[in-house]
């Protein structure tokens, strides 16, 4: 099947031969759906914290940032901005100039109202002779979209969620989702030498102005929040790319050779690993919110994290009596239970520990693996994942985040089970990825490669089938222990749609 070129590219990229037979298997086995106990919810699995609760972990984060410990935010930025002018692209190919889909006519009817609305006039300016209002009077709204979408302009039609102008400032320059995540990074991951630390996974061809719009913007934040920025950046590896297959399960080719796709957003469970800090926060680069509207945002950042530490201090004592050679009471041993069960939502529903060395060993397992702290915000319709307690393959049932592809559609219980989950995943998380000793986890240890799935793609008129590595925040996750706390809607500012920039907490 796989001539000398096929191979050579699979050298190139880091991949087996191995590799690739087991992802062609793949597409013929399938994957299993996840075995969904119950969703997650308020007082079973999810968290709802006081006033008096929330004011201590706040405190407890204040505290951490004092000593000589590592923080950093992580942003999954290489998403393309192309989805967002979905409908403007269609308008375009459409070739008309009658706005008929409510999605345009608000788009052109409140186009002023946008951030990236001065620039997009001074180039059809420049490219048409004409400013907005003119064009959109002679409804020369195709003329308005190149120079928003094509090179000749703004060129947001190539460009990354993180690099489009999202929020207006009076008298200030309009800011980019990769410039708000570095002033939230401010407000609340600053350590008491004043440095923020951020990582973004962006895409190959747009590092370079990822790059280019730091350093003309580093020291005007630098200076308005009294911060040390230490910003750096990685690129999806190619060896975490994915084999595309046509509807019979072969290889996919175009022009004689195998297509690969990148393998989702699980992939950059690979950078991930890579970021050797005490604790990181993770966010998606298009959920931000202008100056105004950051307050709840900042605040429960600080609260998850103070959650986590709290957690984490209790996890360090249990995980060094395990490691040492004394003997743990039975009462120790009660008290390391509750606290997996109670704390940690992990219970050992299906696997019978009999002597004393299976329950150390069996707790030895539990608190030796990475800790993460997930907000978790009421279902009020926003796509998204959800919190759910499942079985697991060692006979676990734990706190996961699923999406619906994971569950078994033809079996009633399991869809009526996600259709009465209560809240939905912002993808708002922060991550312990250390023991008590210091010594970093490996992260790709905790992995389930059973959670992947396949998804139906086309390629110039096409159909082929892609695969999908285990999600970053689900199966890439799965053996992570994970506490869930509800967050308020108003932390989850999402722009999947250009006209979403319109909503009242992005003006």
């Amino acid at each position: 099947m796989l001539n000398v070129d096929d191979k050579q590219k699979l050298v190139q990229r880091g991949i087996s031969e191995e590799e690739f037979e087991a992802q062609l298997m793949q597409f013929q086995t399938g994957f299993p759906y996840m075995k969904v106990e119950k969703p997650a919810i308020v007082s079973d699995g999810i968290l709802c914290l006081d006033d008096k609760s929330k004011s201590f972990y706040l405190s407890e984060w204040s505290e951490y940032l004092k000593h000589n410990n590592s923080v950093v935010k992580f942003v999954p930025a290489s998403g393309a901005a192309s989805r967002m002018f979905k409908s403007l692209f269609e308008f375009v190919s459409a070739g008309k100039n009658e706005l008929i889909k409510d999605n345009d006519k608000l788009f052109f009817g409140q186009i002023e109202q946008f951030a990236f609305y001065d620039e997009l006039n001074f180039y059809c300016k420049r490219n048409e002779g004409w400013d907005i209002p003119h064009l959109i009077a002679d409804k020369k709204y195709l003329r308005i979209l190149e120079s928003l979408l094509e090179k000749k302009g703004m060129n947001y039609g190539f460009l990354p969620k993180g690099l489009l102008a999202f929020h207006k400032y009076q008298g200030k320059k309009a800011r980019t989702p990769f410039e708000e995540h570095l002033v939230e990074g401010a407000l609340y991951a600053k350590n008491s030498k004043g440095k923020v630390s951020l990582h973004f996974t962006v895409s190959k061809e747009h590092i370079d102005y990822f790059e280019k719009l730091l350093k003309s913007r580093i020291d005007d934040f630098s200076y308005q929040f009294g911060a040390d920025f230490d910003v750096t950046f990685s690129v999806q590896k190619p060896s975490t790319d994915t084999v595309a297959v046509d509807m019979d399960n072969h290889p996919f080719r175009e022009n004689g050779e195998i297509l690969f796709r990148p393998g989702g957003h699980g992939a950059l469970i690979e950078n991930l690993n890579a970021i050797d800090s005490d604790v990181i926060f993770i966010k998606n680069i298009d959920n931000v919110a202008p100056d105004a509207y950051k307050q709840p945002t900042v605040e429960y950042k600080m609260v998850l994290a103070g959650l986590l530490v709290n957690v984490q201090k209790t996890i360090f004592e249990y995980q060094a009596l395990l490691d040492s050679d004394s003997r743990i009471s039975e009462d120790m041993m009660k008290k390391m239970f509750a606290f997996a069960e109670k704390t940690l939502c992990v219970t050992n529903k299906y696997n019978p520990l009999s002597t004393n060395k299976d329950k150390v060993d069996y707790l030895k397992m539990i608190y030796n693996r990475p800790l993460r702290v997930c907000g978790m915000v009421k279902n009020e319709g926003e796509p998204g994942g959800g919190p759910y307690l499942c079985q697991n393959p060692n006979g676990t049932v734990s706190c996961q985040i699923l999406e619906s592809c994971q569950f078994d559609m033809n079996d009633e219980k399991q869809v009526e089970i996600m259709k009465s989950s209560t809240h939905f995943n912002p993808v708002d998380l922060v991550c312990a990825v250390k023991n008590y000793k210091g010594d970093k986890y490996n992260l790709l240890s905790f992995v389930d490669e059973n959670t992947g799935f396949i998804s139906y793609k086309s390629k110039n008129g096409r159909e082929l089938k892609a695969l999908e590595r285990p999600g970053l925040w689900n199966g890439s996750m799965s053996d992570w222990n994970t506490i869930f706390v509800e967050v308020p809607i108003d932390t989850f500012t999402p722009v999947k749609m250009v006209t979403d920039l319109l909503r009242a907490e992005h003006q």
